[in-house]
Formats: C-alpha cells, structure tokens, sequence
C-alpha cells in the first residue's frame, strides 16, 4: 500500500509513524495529528481541475484541495512535454488525458514539498524526475526513474531550463520557458502575492519564516540574466501576465529594505 500524507501529500511505501516533510519546520504537524490516506483511495475521492494558463501551458489541480493544494503544469513543446511539480493525485481521467496530450517526456520538481506521488507519475509515463541534488535527503522513497543534478542550471529540453534558486530549499529550483517574452515558473520558490504585483520570499510559509537578506539577494542574482515577462507560481490563480521581472527585481530590493530597516509602511510597492 501506497501510503500518502493528507497534510503535505508525501508518498510512503508504507505508513510512517511520523512524516519527515511535516516534522521539518518548513511544513507542520497538524493540532490534530499526523493522517494518511492510501493512494487507490484518493485516486477514487478526489479528480483534477485543468485550466489553460497559455498556449501549451496547462496547470492541473486537485478538487477537493488535498493536502497543500498546489497545481502542476503540464508544459507542451514540439520535443516533448514536461510535467512541472507534482500533485499526489493520478486519477484514471488525468492519465487518459496527459496520454492524448502526448504524455509527459520529462519530469521536474521545484522542492521537496511537491514531491508527492511522482514515483507514480514517472511509472505511468515512463520518464525521468529531475531533482536537485541539494534536497536528495528529502526523496521518502526510490524509484529508477529518479535523476539528481548538481550546479545552478540544467536544459531538461531545447528551450526548458532549470535553474536552481535556492532559499525555501537549499536546491529550490524554477524553470525557465524560453518562448516569446519568457516564462518562468516558480512553484512557491518565489511566492506571488495576493495582488499579483510582489512575489515574496519564506523560509517557511505555513509557520511565518522569512529568508534572510543573504538569501534574498543571492536569488535575485542567479535571474540577473533571466529574461522573462511572465510568471506561474505554485497556486491557482497565482499568474503574474506582465512585467514579471520587474515585479520580482523590485520585490527584491523592497524584501531586503524591509528586513534591514524596518521600516515597511514607508516604502512603495515595487
């Protein structure tokens, strides 16, 4: 039995007393303790929600929320599709799908809390998961189709480039679409905020923990090159359609003002 974390949606081969994605201060236990759910299970309570963001660019949700209740993205490009991040619930709907969209060639997740169930995903279609290096410690279990790379950058496909970030994880990765104006996709490695105009940077969200300036600037510095007009976050909704790098350089520099002056109400939004 496959057994799946209702608060993070992390997989098991069998179910844990604990889960290590919640224990760790970036997720939570909930008041009410730790709750599981078997894979066959979900797949039968909960279905998913598709959306079209943009040409070739479909985000996938599951309804009912489940656990964190991030979307997926499924990227489609002339040399094959790229599954970005992971939600645990593969229902026979959302295969039958993604199979006469072309399947999925390639896999990758910005961090470990969107690992989920991509053993499943990577068996059903037969591809690759890449993840980083840095957050191999996090992977709760194996799977031959698991791929670890190392350094600050990886073209999974002509055109489709991770690019490792860092700060909510130390191998918190986004991925680079090189299209017309340029896409990134961010997962929660940089959060968009309610208004859509500020992405926002957290060691940990669900308990209030930010980033230090360190951090901060130094991810604004690996997109110092980065060309992109807009951006994908990690939740519904979260879809910034326009002057996306500007939004996040000035995000930037407001984040590590606030952090070193204190002085929030004084300064304008970026």
């Amino acid at each position: 039995m496959i057994a799946i974390c209702k608060t993070c949606g992390t997989s098991y081969d069998l179910e844990p007393q604990q889960c290590a994605i919640c224990e760790d201060e970036r997720q939570y236990v909930p008041a009410t303790g730790q709750e599981w759910v078997d894979f066959a299970t979900l797949t039968t309570t909960h279905t998913n929600k598709w959306q079209q963001l943009e040409a070739n660019l479909l985000s996938i949700k599951t309804v009912p929320a489940f656990a964190i209740s991030q979307r997926a993205i499924l990227l489609r490009t002339p040399q094959g599709n790229v599954l970005w991040d992971c939600i645990a619930n593969l229902d026979p709907a959302t295969h039958a799908l993604v199979s006469a969209l072309g399947g999925i060639d390639a896999i990758a997740i910005s961090h470990p809390h969107y690992y989920t169930t991509m053993q499943e995903w990577a068996a059903a279609f037969n591809a690759p998961v890449y993840l980083h290096a840095s957050d191999r410690q996090w992977v709760m279990r194996g799977s031959p189709a698991l791929r670890f790379w190392e350094g600050d950058s990886l073209e999974i496909a002509p055109g489709v480039t991770l690019l490792r970030l860092g700060g909510h994880f130390a191998g918190g990765t986004v991925l680079h679409w090189n299209v017309e104006g340029g896409v990134l996709l961010a997962g929660d490695i940089l959060q968009v905020t309610p208004g859509k105009d500020a992405v926002s940077f957290m060691w940990s969200y669900p308990n209030m923990l930010p980033l230090p300036a360190d951090e901060v600037s130094a991810i604004a510095a690996r997109l110092e090159n980065v060309r992109f007009e807009r951006l994908y976050g990690a939740f519904e909704g979260q879809n910034i359609s326009t002057n996306a790098r500007e939004i996040v350089m000035g995000s930037v520099q407001k984040y590590i003002a606030c952090l070193n002056s204190g002085t929030v109400g004084k300064l304008k939004k970026p």
